[in-house]
């Protein structure tokens, strides 16, 4: 799986040098792999937008100038304890549906790289890896329940806009408004 990321990695870092899309977008519990971090930083020094959903802990700083300029740490703490762990890369695609994505139980630790039995696997199908966009989408637009990490490891809490609407990601959150999407009939019912 380590080497797996690493290619993937890689691969951004490639797509940034010839000037295509390069993006990183990944949702976890917590960050605290040395390694990881700093193929991150790697990729961010390289002109890859990384953006990272950490509801826990996390080892990376994020916007300190010359080291990670180019990445974005988001804390999404609400209702739920939602676990879900979504890997994506852009691959060279501007629409984010188009992106490569992963699913898995592992969190960017030591010990769920190096010490455990853990999983992740591609998502190939269109209407699958669009469905993992918009609960990323939801999640990045979320102002009730967000915090953005700070270079000096601190957060601010994130507002909505006073002219956000009422039921919008930004007003009422990322878990309301994916219970309310789950609940909602789809149009194949």
């Amino acid at each position: 799986m380590r080497a797996r990321f690493n290619q993937l990695i890689d691969r951004e870092i490639d797509h940034a040098a010839n000037r295509r899309p390069a993006r990183i977008l990944a949702k976890m519990n917590s960050l605290e792999d040395r390694k990881i971090c700093q193929r991150l930083l790697e990729a961010s020094q390289a002109g890859v937008q990384v953006t990272l959903i950490v509801r826990g802990f996390c080892s990376l700083r994020p916007g300190v100038p010359g080291v990670s300029d180019n990445i974005e740490v988001i804390s999404v703490v609400g209702r739920l304890l939602e676990h879900s762990r979504i890997f994506g890369f852009a691959n060279g695609h501007h629409d984010p549906a188009e992106a490569d994505y992963y699913i898995g139980s592992a969190d960017w630790m030591y010990r769920n790289l190096d010490t455990r039995v853990e999983a992740i696997t591609p998502v190939k199908d269109p209407a699958a890896r669009a469905s993992l966009w918009e609960i990323l989408d939801v999640t990045l637009r979320d102002r009730r329940n967000a915090w953005r990490m700070r270079p000096d490891g601190g957060y601010d809490r994130l507002h909505p806009p006073p002219d956000a609407a009422p039921d919008a990601p930004e007003t009422i959150g990322t878990f309301r408004t994916l219970m309310a999407r789950a609940a909602s009939p789809s149009p194949d019912d």
